[in-house]
């Protein structure tokens, strides 16, 4: 997962096409007249089985209280202030006369290093994630407990919720001084999302590992997986399955969990910890701000993937951390442990299961190998130079020993910079198989981009597109993500694997937004992009069949907007401000020497006009802007003088301002002050255009001058040209591909319509002999239409058209995403 930051809040609701580069938002019966041509018999593109896939990270609460179905929080009373500043060993727990948590010799194992310690008639109560713990009446939830009392105690288990007993009460006698296990079950009486549940105990007693499973998981797995989020990852039918991370795996301490670390709690993802029984099973701080138990590991990431039938494709650290921690890791012991561990990796999955690590795999209940093909080193390392170098040792030791093995590389977090480049000539220069490209942009930048991959070198590295999302879970952003989707599959034999990324989200527990499923603890729902994603998933087809399609009327207006000041988390003071018209008319002048009324304060922070300087104190505000002038200025000169004062980062200077969220802007000295780059906001969603490595120095003031011209916007710091850019690149509403199911012989004509007019459209078969009668799949909503618990506003709507011939016309509805398989004679 990306660390990269989205200036106006991660869910930016939708899509909003540039002013002048697609017509303005028509009324609903309004038609634009499109015509696709297809050639079948020519040969395009082969589709490969697992061209989409899903990738599972635990963020947003993915893992605990989320896909693995353990019911109770902290169970193991390892949640620590390193995991989370607000976390205690009893975080989610309650304690009812005495009890303290120990952390000695007497714990349970060297990686299980903290229990409970109750007094005699003393209990403690679990609160579950969410509201509670969630049961259904009649369903059976599996109790479990390691416990020792060294005189024999009686522990009664009960589960309540605040109307009373949820299910009878189960007593568990612990007849052990050393640690042993306990088990009950339970059958619910009613249903509640409120549950708690409690263990008392007549005796002082030592309790551990407290779990409570339902019976009921996917496909009846012990230490399993929530069945309901389970059944919408299997529905999607994905070809692969990338696991764990995203930045699990690329940040924090490359160290063991061991006496001889000092016990890292702030460690990368590493398999090793995450196999084997349970309560032998390391703790780890998760990077996403709570704690990871690892009851969800390698062994169930592995079992998942053949359940439903996909390729899994695990990613190991490259001892580079990235997503903001940006440290390559000198020493080569350790390096050469990690690659050690990434062949041992590969054993676990595909060894006999009388190998070292098959034996591991056998004694977890799967003596059969995994069929591991491909493996992934590194995630979205900032650092091409120095990650490279460590790729290339792990590729040489994993080919040498699994030649079979395809050993897949990255570009970094970002679609494009200095970064994305120096690494993307490392893996060409060294002949990678495959790289990952990861991006997180605004809903235009995936109407504008659906060409990426036209230009790639055809001979060079594929390109796994392991994560993307525009920025919300509205309908619009799905269909901007389904209209470049249709230029994935046409380039199919470049891009060889897709994945949404994020898959899952918690909504008691966001840190990352948008997301494929949303759940809580008694409820999951698709999103807009997940019956997107399914519908591309279910009807991939076997190969591209080569089409044409007109483009919607189109004429060019120039950048027009306001001008506007802002900061972000900094200190800074604005003086001269001048805007010109080409003509040379005097649009704008401030130089603050009385007072700021030409502005409007429209961001946050705090602004106000001192010596004659415009000034924004709030050293911690983002997102302060202020702003002057006329939405339909254009063809102008905007001149400032700018003073870092303190924080930080630089200055931001906008132009071509229409509102909040509709706007360029000049961030200089940003990330940290460590870029300067121009973005464009489209309706809150951003998007670099144009960025360069840079910093800004405090209490200096630079001379900022930007001219635009039509579309055309140039830009001096300090009377030097600092750089230029052309954005004149159109928001394609109408995008489509078309590709042939080889078992069916189908021909799935799939077009995208993501604007607020029908398309009418005339198709050519190109002499193809098909039957009349089409099977239509649509989605159509309104643009702003959101899935959420109790409302389905966008839903797949199944339907047949007879009409089809050689030549014939279809209307596709205003936004809508239409797959039409026409069946060949």
């Amino acid at each position: 997962m990306s660390r990269t930051r989205w200036r106006l809040g991660l869910g930016a609701t939708a899509f909003l096409v540039a002013a002048g580069l697609v017509p303005a938002p028509a009324h609903a019966e309004d038609v634009t007249d499109y015509a696709i041509a297809v050639d079948p018999a020519a040969k395009g593109a082969k589709i490969d089985d697992t061209m989409y896939g899903v990738f599972f990270e635990d963020i947003n609460r993915a893992a605990d209280g989320g896909l693995y179905a353990e019911l109770l929080q902290n169970r193991s009373f390892e949640y620590s202030t390193a995991d989370n500043s607000s976390y205690t060993p009893l975080t989610s727990w309650t304690v009812s006369g005495a009890g303290q948590v120990v952390s000695d010799d007497g714990s349970l194992n060297e990686r299980n290093r903290t229990y409970l310690s109750l007094t005699a008639g003393s209990s403690v109560t679990n609160a579950g994630y969410n509201t509670g713990i969630h049961v259904d009446e009649g369903k059976k939830y599996d109790f479990s407990v390691w416990a020792r009392a060294d005189a024999g105690t009686a522990l009664t288990v009960s589960l309540q919720d605040t109307d009373g007993t949820l299910a009878t009460a189960r007593e568990v006698a612990v007849t052990k001084s050393g640690w042993a296990q306990y088990k009950a079950t339970f059958t619910a009486t009613r249903t509640s999302s409120n549950g708690r549940l409690t263990v008392a105990s007549s005796a002082a007693a030592a309790l551990d590992m407290v779990s409570l499973f339902p019976r009921d998981t996917y496909r009846g797995e012990p230490n399993g997986l929530r069945k309901d989020l389970a059944e919408k990852i299997a529905a999607l039918h994905p070809g692969f399955v990338r696991f764990p991370g995203g930045c699990l795996v690329n940040t924090g301490s490359m160290e063991d969990y061991s006496a001889a670390s000092g016990w890292q709690r702030k460690r990368s993802y590493q398999w090793k910890d995450t196999v084997g029984p349970v309560e032998q099973r390391a703790t780890n701080a998760n990077f996403w701000g709570y704690n990871q138990s690892y009851g969800l590991g390698y062994y169930e990431y592995f079992r998942l993937s053949e359940d439903i039938g996909a390729m899994p494709l695990p990613v190991v650290p490259a001892l580079v951390t990235g997503c903001g921690q940006n440290k390559a890791v000198v020493d080569e012991a350790l390096l050469k442990r990690h690659i050690q561990d990434t062949l041992d990796l590969i054993e676990f999955a595909n060894g006999p299961a009388n190998s070292t690590w098959g034996k591991v795999r056998a004694r977890m209940g799967h003596a059969k190998p995994f069929h591991l093909t491909h493996i992934e080193v590194g995630n979205e390392e900032n650092l091409p130079n120095e990650f490279f170098a460590r790729f290339k040792e792990f590729r040489a030791a994993i080919q040498a020993k699994y030649p079979d093995i395809q050993v897949i590389s990255n570009s970094g977090p970002d679609d494009s910079g200095s970064t994305f480049d120096t690494a993307w000539q490392l893996n060409k220069d060294a002949k990678v198989d495959m790289v990952d490209e990861h991006y997180y942009n605004s809903p235009q930048w995936f109407l504008q981009n659906n060409d990426r991959y036209d230009s790639y070198d055809r001979s060079g590295p594929k390109v796994f597109l392991g994560e993307y999302a525009s920025q919300g879970n509205t309908f619009k952003n799905a269909l901007t993500e389904a209209a470049f989707m249709t230029g994935l599959e046409r380039n199919a034999d470049v891009v060889k694997l897709a994945s949404y990324a994020p898959l899952f989200a918690n909504e008691d527990y966001v840190q990352w937004r948008p997301d494929l499923i949303w759940f809580n603890n008694h409820a999951s729902w698709n999103s807009a992009n997940y019956e997107v994603q399914k519908l591309f998933m279910t009807n991939v087809g076997d190969r591209v069949v080569p089409s044409t399609a007109t483009g919607t009327p189109s004429l060019l207006a120039p950048i027009t907007g306001a001008v506007g000041l802002s900061t972000w988390a900094t200190t800074a003071a604005y003086d001269d401000v001048q805007v010109t018209g080409a003509d040379g008319k005097t649009l704008l002048t401030d130089d603050f020497s009385g007072d700021a009324s030409q502005w409007t304060h429209t961001g946050g922070g705090s602004w106000s006009v001192q010596d004659g300087q415009y000034v924004q104190t709030d050293v911690n505000a983002e997102n302060t802007m202020v702003s002057a002038g006329d939405p339909s200025w254009h063809d102008y000169d905007l001149k400032a003088k700018a003073t870092k004062k303190a924080g930080k980062e630089g200055f931001l200077v906008a132009f071509g301002v229409k509102d909040t969220g509709n706007y360029y802007w000049w961030n200089i000295g940003g990330w940290n002050n460590t870029q300067s780059a121009v973005e464009q906001a489209v309706d809150g969603g951003k998007s670099t255009l144009i960025s360069k490595a840079g910093s800004v120095e405090t209490g200096r003031t630079y001379d900022i001058d930007v001219k635009v011209r039509g579309r055309q916007v140039t830009l001096y710091l300090d009377g030097q040209e600092w750089g230029s850019f052309t954005d004149d690149k159109p928001a394609e509403p109408f995008r489509q591909v078309v590709t042939k199911d080889q078992k069916t012989g189908d021909l799935i004509v799939k077009v995208v319509n993501a604007q607020n007019a029908a398309a009418r459209t005339a198709i050519d078969l190109g002499g193809a002999k098909v039957a009349s009668r089409a099977r239509v799949t649509t989605l159509a909503a309104g643009p702003d239409a959101v899935n959420s618990e109790t409302a389905t506003a966008v839903a797949p709507v199944q339907s047949t058209f007879d009409g089809v011939a050689g030549k014939f016309s279809y209307t596709f509805p205003a936004n809508s995403v239409t797959f039409l398989r026409i069946r060949q004679r």
